[in-house]
């Protein structure tokens, strides 16, 4: 027998088979059945943590490889860091030892952001045990920038860094553009029954779409397009006249949609238009949903990504900023008219898939024409996509609410729904929705508020929280462009972190942690 609450009194009830193999908390009318089974699984969290630190360790231990080709100082500095990873990792798999297999929702959420966490702090260690960054917060703050594909940085001379850093801040951005998580998920079977809870609370945007039952098989297939994008990506790249290392550096920050580089000027600093084509293409590939771009390449249905209204929106929020910024650029200092397109684009495709890359200074264009730009710091590309902040999706299906609000003023009893591609929108969703973007404006507002007491003024503060929770990396005045984060004060630095991984899971995975009720056991 298990005890239900009902007006306030308990009552004994008998529970079904599917209660009990399930062990879901389910609510009907004006019942809740209290589930004895939800407590946290300390222990399995624990050991999946540790085999995460043995990944880490072992990218580590491949980044050791250039110190040791180009006969570098860092190559001991990734040595001992995978071995404190490794360490750290036997560590968690002892306490871990004997865990058995339930999993439940809040499992998920402690394990997706937690192990962000984990990941950022012993992924840190190479920069300070090399000593090219001799302070844990610009180390944290560095490392947490690449995990989230934030790509902001507190570095002033990127080119001083030896082959082996270069690489791992290439990599950290690779590996978080489509989840740290998700990426083991694609890799090793250790979640077993809980991947498809861990899917859910790292996946970005309000559609978690499928391409096979099985979350694991899912994974690969998704993998398998975001490799093959960097591969071809590497090799326009090389063709470009870039050199290969350069050309894998650059090629995992673009199909990432992170925006690290290895040079100071970004992009800007090859000089090359071919390139800034290139660069172009595979951030605005990058940005697509790549459930669409699976049924795009391996199952030949183009006609798919043109009925998507998400891509719709996507596409045509890039023509439009670009055709306007163009226009503003011609006009203002009457530029060549490719010159003037091939920058325009590129900043509006960089911003608007968050990825960060700089081709030119947009700081040094008419005031109007860098709000626009700070504009599309908030939409952000497609769902399911290596892009942060708000999501194409969200945007359209938020003025699709707003119409429908419209025609029921007209025609109150009329029964309109909300479609996106096709699929009718339920109320649940619609609800999830709306929080979302309340919550999205009460962390930048609240951001904004502490940056400024922290001593930014009100310009600055605003660029660096919506930067921050939007994942891009530039942001206004004197964190714009290619200026680094470096001033900023450490208490700044740190809460930009803590945003940076708000936006990047989504921010309930996080906000939800700091709710009471999360952590009750009932």
């Amino acid at each position: 027998m298990k005890l239900a609450t009902y007006n306030g009194r308990t009552h004994r009830f008998a529970p079904t088979v599917s209660m009990i193999a399930k062990h879901l908390v389910k609510e009907r009318s004006d019942y809740i059945y209290i589930q004895p089974n939800n407590m946290i699984n300390k222990k399995r969290i624990c050991f999946i943590l540790g085999t995460l630190l043995y990944i880490e360790a072992l990218l580590m231990a491949l980044c050791s490889g250039f110190g040791f080709y180009h006969h570098e100082s860092d190559k001991e500095a990734f040595l001992i860091s995978a071995g404190i990873a490794i360490i750290v990792g036997a560590m968690l798999n002892f306490i871990g030892r004997g865990a058995d297999r339930r999993f439940s929702r809040r499992d998920g959420y402690v394990i997706v952001s937690v192990s962000w966490i984990v990941f950022s702090l012993i992924g840190m260690l190479p920069y300070l045990l090399s000593g090219h960054i001799s302070s844990v917060t610009d180390a944290f703050f560095e490392t947490m920038s690449g995990f989230t594909t934030t790509g902001a940085s507190i570095l002033t001379d990127i080119e001083a860094l030896p082959h082996g850093l270069l690489f791992w801040r290439s990599m950290t951005q690779w590996i978080g553009g489509l989840g740290i998580i998700f990426f083991t998920l694609a890799v090793l079977p250790v979640f077993g029954v809980g991947g498809v809870q861990l899917f859910a609370a790292e996946a970005t945007g309000p559609r978690h779409n499928k391409v096979h039952p099985r979350i694991e098989v899912t994974a690969k297939w998704i993998w398998s397009i975001y490799l093959g994008l960097t591969l071809v990506c590497a090799a326009c790249y090389v063709a470009g006249d870039m050199e290969w290392f350069d050309s894998i550096c650059h090629a995992m920050c673009t199909t990432s949609t992170g925006g690290f580089s290895t040079r100071n000027a970004s992009i800007g600093a090859f000089g090359s238009a071919y390139i800034e084509y290139i660069t172009i293409l595979f951030m605005f590939l990058s940005g697509i949903n790549f459930t669409l771009l699976f049924y795009t390449f391996f199952k030949g249905r183009v006609k798919r990504l043109f009925t998507d209204t998400e891509f719709r929106w996507y596409i045509g929020i890039v023509l439009s900023f670009t055709l306007v910024i163009t226009v503003g650029l011609i006009i203002s200092r009457g530029g060549h008219i490719e010159e003037s397109f091939r920058e325009a684009l590129f900043q509006v495709v960089s911003v608007q898939t968050t990825t960060g890359f700089i081709s030119a200074d947009y700081m040094l264009w008419p005031p109007l024409l860098w709000f626009l730009l700070s504009m599309l710091m908030y939409f952000g590309a497609c769902a399911g996509s290596t892009s942060g902040a708000i999501k194409c999706v969200r945007i359209a299906m938020l003025l699709k609410v707003a119409r429908n609000e419209f025609l029921r003023i007209v025609h109150p009893n009329a029964i309109i729904p909300l479609r996106v591609s096709g699929n009718v929108i339920h109320s649940k969703a619609k609800i999830t929705l709306l929080a979302f973007f309340v919550l999205y404006a009460l962390v930048v507002f609240v951001g904004w508020t502490l940056m400024m007491a922290f001593g930014l003024d009100f310009m600055e503060a605003y660029g660096v929280v919506v930067s921050s929770v939007s994942n891009i990396g530039p942001a206004l005045g004197d964190c714009a462009a290619l200026n680094s984060w470096a001033p900023l004060p450490a208490a700044a630095k740190w809460l930009s972190a803590f945003l940076m991984l708000i936006g990047r899971l989504e921010l309930f995975s996080i906000l939800l942690l700091l709710t009471p009720g999360f952590w009750k056991k009932r």
